[in-house]
């Protein structure tokens, strides 16, 4: 299958903000933490939830106001900006100074959530339903290989300037914004709002009395409420594992056992893998099903997270890894491409916002909790074991869902 334009620099998006995931979601930013404050490295998880909570709560109102013709682009535009110019910002902080840290990152989550409520609903103005698997999978895919560039320079950097070095994180903050900042451009320039509702008299006033009128009706949509519910349970075992895995590892393996740049080194194999996995999730669900390749994705992040309980070393890290990597793209893509498929077209932004709202909810209880395991045990191993129901009970629900067959 051949992507147009419009898909190829949507697709391309992806390649710039998976950098921002790699880098300051999963590794550099928690271990620049780590060394900025005194203290467990879990305690990342309790501001990466006040972030999520703040975007849940914009999620729905700014999708509903974004539905309006010739509007989700600058809506868009903004937040991508707002997350790059941040991220950017994080390598100016004073040393020591961690509240201004987090500050800037919650800033950054803002920025990079808020443009990915806007970025994941250009799929229906971009794609059709038969093509939105590919092409959703397309994106995380080479989103995860084109991350792997920006990522490797800044290893490299680090590894020059020494470990123990903030410098080298801090450079590495600034190549993943202009990284991100790059990969935007295509977006802003190819992809137009296809799908959109007219402008009217008091669009604030009307966004507002919509977004009740589909919050009250919402009941009315049995499949996508279903899916919502699977999606806000399995997918919080997703995100959780994504911020928290570093803080996880050094929890368990200690100083001991636990060498941060293997860590690292690690990461950057897993995005590899993640990158033919994606692909092949989204080939696979031509065949067989976008609902099939999900319940392998989530059954696979189950055995990992039960594996992750046992983990000893840094080898255990590698195979967990690699298990994650195999699922992750794959169970992200589809989520999207499945969901984009049984809204509204026209409503794209609202529903898409709610989709965003039950996305980082879910994010604010993995992180939450996972920290206030640790804070009660005093052992940050337990602290894995609150995931596992999540994609458990999850599971359960979404093989209610009907199949792909059923939504064309």
């Amino acid at each position: 299958m051949k992507l147009t334009k419009q898909e190829i620099s949507w697709v391309l998006y992806d390649c710039g903000n998976s950098a921002y995931s790699m880098a300051i979601t999963t590794a550099l930013l928690p271990i620049f933490f780590g060394m900025f404050r005194e203290g467990s490295t879990m305690d990342l998880g309790y501001f990466s939830s006040i972030a999520s909570f703040i975007v849940a709560l914009l999620s729905p109102i700014l999708g509903t106001f974004a539905d309006y013709k010739d509007t989700k682009k600058r809506f868009f535009a903004f937040f991508a900006i707002l997350g790059i110019v941040f991220t950017g910002a994080l390598a100016t902080v004073p040393n020591g100074a961690w509240q201004l840290l987090i500050t800037f990152y919650i800033i950054t989550v803002v920025g990079f959530s808020g443009a990915n409520i806007f970025y994941d609903s250009f799929l229906v103005d971009i794609s059709e339903n038969s093509r939105m698997d590919r092409v959703s999978a397309s994106g995380f895919a080479y989103g995860y290989i084109a991350s792997v560039i920006p990522f490797a320079i800044s290893l490299g950097i680090i590894l020059l300037i020494g470990q123990d070095n903030l410098l080298g994180y801090q450079l590495g903050f600034v190549v993943t914004a202009l990284w991100w900042g790059l990969f935007t451009i295509p977006i802003l320039k190819n992809v137009k709002q296809v799908h959109y509702i007219e402008k009217e008299p008091r669009p604030v006033h009307n966004s507002f009395k919509r977004l009740g009128t589909t919050f009250k009706n919402i009941k009315s949509h049995k499949t996508i409420m279903i899916f919502m519910l699977a999606y806000f349970l399995y997918i919080d075992g997703v995100g959780t594992i994504i911020k928290m895995c570093v803080p996880y590892a050094q929890e368990v393996l200690g100083s001991d056992g636990f060498d941060m740049f293997v860590m690292l080194g690690i990461l950057l194999i897993v995005q590899l893998i993640a990158f033919p996995c994606a692909i092949i999730y989204g080939r696979l669900a031509k065949r067989y099903s976008a609902k099939r390749m999900l319940i392998v994705g989530i059954i696979t992040y189950i055995i990992a997270t039960i594996y992750a309980f046992s983990m000893n070393n840094i080898n255990d890290v590698f195979i967990l890894g690699a298990m994650i990597g195999s699922a992750q793209g794959g169970v992200q893509a589809l989520s999207r491409s499945y969901y984009a498929k049984i809204i509204p077209k026209k409503q794209s932004n609202e529903f898409f916002g709610f989709y965003n709202v039950f996305g980082k909810f879910a994010a604010i209880l993995g992180p939450l909790l996972m920290a206030v395991t640790t804070t009660i045990t005093g052992n940050g191993r337990y602290s894995i074991l609150v995931i596992i129901p999540l994609f458990i009970f999850g599971l359960l629900v979404f093989i209610k869902l009907p199949n792909d067959a059923g939504l064309e």
